[in-house]
């Protein structure tokens, strides 16, 4: 990214919102961020799906990408294909610190474009989520489509170090801090008080960018 357009463009180029699920374990919160691109639902299903093409925008990854499958993202999570319904979507459990949630991904058509749906299910306790909200696991994934973005635009795979140099640029940090607004929004939106998801917002938002979050008064 070059300038504060671009920032802007990348931001508002993604969809942020905040629900639940009920499951067999109990009720769930549901983290859901999705973005069209500017190609093809068969070349996007393929970017998110090949283990050759999945490192060059995200991370590293081994293990048989099939249902029924295990597989691990190097340095993050790992966790086992629950169900593929190619090329459309798949589940897949996201186990990362000791701890189990769910991922849903889902590839639509939309004209000459597509669009991809990332749901990320979890059982997060009352404490957690009022200390970081969704941002904690939302802004991790704005990374990875914005990543997604730069190979798609390109077919180059994403340097790791310059993705990482990027992100505590002066750049990186103002994307960081806008789409943590955007999931404040989105907190609010599902029903969190404006004083409760403030805060938390800029807990996440110093986590991600390393800057000292406001004095609560």
């Amino acid at each position: 990214m070059s300038d504060a357009t671009d920032v802007r463009h990348a931001v508002s180029a993604v969809r942020r919102e905040v629900g639940g699920r009920r499951l067999e374990a109990g009720e769930a919160r549901v983290v859901t961020i999705s973005r069209v691109y500017a190609t093809s639902a068969g070349d996007l299903w393929d970017a998110c799906t090949s283990i050759e093409r999945i490192p060059r925008w995200f991370l590293p990854v081994s293990g048989e990408l099939e249902v029924g499958g295990s597989y691990r993202l190097e340095g993050n999570a790992n966790g086992t294909i629950e169900r593929c319904d190619a090329p459309r979507s798949f589940a897949a459990t996201w186990e990362y610190g000791g701890e189990v949630s769910w991922i849903e991904v889902a590839v639509d058509a939309e004209g000459e474009h597509a669009r991809l749906t990332i749901d990320h299910i979890a059982h997060v306790d009352d404490e957690r989520w009022a200390m970081f909200g969704p941002g904690a696991v939302g802004l991790g994934w704005d990374l990875g489509l914005y990543g997604l973005a730069l190979h798609l635009a390109s077919g180059a795979s994403v340097d790791p170090q310059q993705a990482e140099a990027w992100s505590t640029s002066r750049d990186g940090v103002a994307f960081l801090t806008a789409a943590s607004d955007d999931w404040f929004r989105a907190s609010v939106a599902a029903g969190t008080p404006e004083a409760e998801a403030r805060p938390a917002a800029d807990r996440t938002t110093a986590f991600y960018t390393g800057a000292e979050p406001p004095a609560e008064s």
